[in-house]
């Protein structure tokens, strides 16, 4: 499945106007490490590896021509076979030896507070993430599609949501990006420089 999906930070009662007429989806709280080398050769390259409870996850990105950058593609690796073949790690131990063989290393430990809706055909994520000294609240409309030929249509369907429900179409810092952000400016300049952010 293809991701594709647009952050937006809300303001006043923007998420009692979300979830109106929304069918819950329920909340859970989940810990997230995300992993890296010293030299940020995934993260510079808008590949995301982490483990989400104890299972390693990759996003890596998509963009197809004609599609606006102001949402976020991303194929999204469960398999550990996809995850090996995307990063270029042969086994010979468990993921996560191999992992650190490679020099990857977690640069990231964050829990999240995650409400979920489903609403219009999108799923809806409000989200409180926990840094440890401090919070950042974000909210998500995502739809996943099946496949490339589909992005273009998806990314048209978030913003005529957005729009429709007043939510500004602002480019967002994810979760991550705002916990390098404040915990570590050269990794964050990194991010910069390379277009991942700004």
């Amino acid at each position: 499945m293809i991701e594709v999906e647009k952050k937006f930070l809300l303001s006043g009662g923007q998420e009692l106007s979300l979830v109106e007429g929304a069918e819950s989806l329920g909340e859970r709280v989940f810990e997230d490490e995300y992993f890296d080398d010293g030299k940020y050769s995934l993260t510079s390259r808008d590949m995301w590896l982490r483990r989400r409870n104890g299972r390693f996850e990759l996003k890596t990105p998509l963009f197809v021509d004609g599609c606006e950058r102001s949402v976020d593609q991303y194929d999204e690796l469960e398999k550990e076979e996809e995850i090996r073949s995307a990063l270029d790690i042969p086994e010979s131990g468990n993921l996560e030896q191999d992992l650190a063989k490679k020099s990857f290393f977690p640069f990231a430990k964050l829990t999240t507070t995650r409400k979920k809706f489903k609403k219009d055909g999108f799923i809806l994520d409000f989200d409180i993430v926990d840094f440890g000294d401090s919070t950042y609240s974000i909210a998500e409309v995502e739809k996943m599609v099946e496949d490339k030929s589909q992005m273009e249509s998806a990314v048209s369907e978030i913003l005529e949501f957005a729009q429709k429900h007043g939510l500004e179409s602002a480019r967002v810092r994810g979760k991550v990006i705002e916990y390098v952000r404040r915990k570590n400016p050269d990794h964050f300049g990194v991010l910069i420089d390379c277009g991942i952010c700004n």
